[in-house]
């Protein structure tokens, strides 16, 4: 907490000292506050607010702590700032989107309630490349490296053609895919004739920077209703209706299904949709922008469900706390 304090003092020019809170207030609170939670006092800008150091930082959870810290601020009814010694960036993203008031002493101080943040040291994208996205080709090279780490066939020991031939996609668009890749300081470029790529960190750093810069989009490209499931089509389970392969959330009563675009289209042109509508039906197939049954491949599941990834993508901006709590565990499997 000492770190803590000679942060806030260092960065905003003040004096606050931190005492520890009174068991008054203490009384008021659950015993697995008190007991994951170091609690302080402190006066800042001649407003009184609480600290709260999370003692053990293994298995952070932001929609968890969010639920704790509301706790905390309706027993003692002072803003409550949350202070942390290590922050992923995707958790840090997540505590901003949910105006959650946080310190990581050396780093960031972001306290919404008081209209200060500031961001010292986590890395920034280029300014060339703020909040640009990847292609959603460069997207699915990327999301099969990482989702692929134990299979036989990895991308960084094919060459270019290869990769174009085992993922279907043409040599000129790998090669676009690739140059975008690079050009976001993701891969290099190995190789003369026979030209590979290699990634330039490790899979969950590459995870943790693509959230950081804003990299990844969601795979769907629309939601389309019908009555009818079409027939002789590569289709797989997503949204709610793959959630429960990955986590322990229950399935809804609409089944959704992925299908890549230009399968979807050849379906509307053909007249292979039931009812197709942007309201309501039966089942809701989701049009993605690259082919989810590709970007599966030999991935272990047991049921015909979409990546991991892909899905934790498609729902990430979704606000429902099941399904939150749902996307927590996706990532804590397959990230962390």
């Amino acid at each position: 907490m000492r770190k803590a304090i000679n942060y806030i003092n260092e960065t905003l020019g003040t004096n606050a000292l931190e005492n520890p809170i009174s068991n008054k207030f203490l009384g008021n609170l659950p015993m697995y506050i008190t007991q994951a939670y170091k609690l302080y006092d402190v006066v800042l800008f001649d407003k009184n607010i609480v600290l709260a150091e999370q003692i053990n930082e293994d298995y952070f959870s932001v929609l968890q702590t969010d639920k704790h810290l509301q706790l905390i601020r309706n027993a003692i009814g002072k803003t409550v700032i949350l202070v942390l010694e290590n922050l992923q960036s995707y958790n840090r993203k997540r505590l901003i989107e949910k105006g959650i008031n946080f310190i990581v002493p050396e780093k960031q101080l972001f306290l919404p309630e008081l209209l200060i943040n500031l961001n010292e040291s986590y890395a920034q994208p280029k300014t060339k490349l703020k909040n640009k996205s990847l292609m959603p080709s460069s997207q699915f090279l990327f999301l099969f490296h990482i989702i692929h780490r134990n299979n036989n066939w990895k991308i960084e020991e094919h060459s270019f053609k290869e990769i174009a031939k085992k993922l279907d996609y043409t040599p000129m668009a790998v090669s676009y895919a690739v140059d975008d890749l690079k050009n976001h300081d993701l891969i290099e470029v190995m190789g003369e004739k026979e030209k590979r790529i290699k990634f330039n960190l490790q899979r969950n750093k590459l995870w943790d920077v693509a959230q950081e810069q804003n990299l990844l989009e969601s795979p769907v490209l629309k939601t389309v209703y019908v009555d009818e499931l079409p027939h002789n089509v590569d289709m797989l389970k997503t949204n709610v209706s793959a959630l429960p392969e990955y986590t322990s959330i229950n399935p809804s009563k609409q089944q959704y299904y992925a299908i890549e675009k230009s399968a979807f289209y050849f379906l509307q042109k053909n007249r292979g949709l039931l009812n197709a509508n942007d309201r309501e039906g039966k089942f809701a197939i989701e049009v993605w922008k690259y082919n989810p049954v590709t970007l599966l491949d030999e991935f272990p599941v047991n049921n015909a469900v979409v990546d991991p990834l892909s899905l934790y993508l498609s729902l990430k901006d979704n606000h429902d706390e099941r399904i939150e709590m749902g996307l927590e565990q996706i990532i804590e499997k397959y990230i962390w």
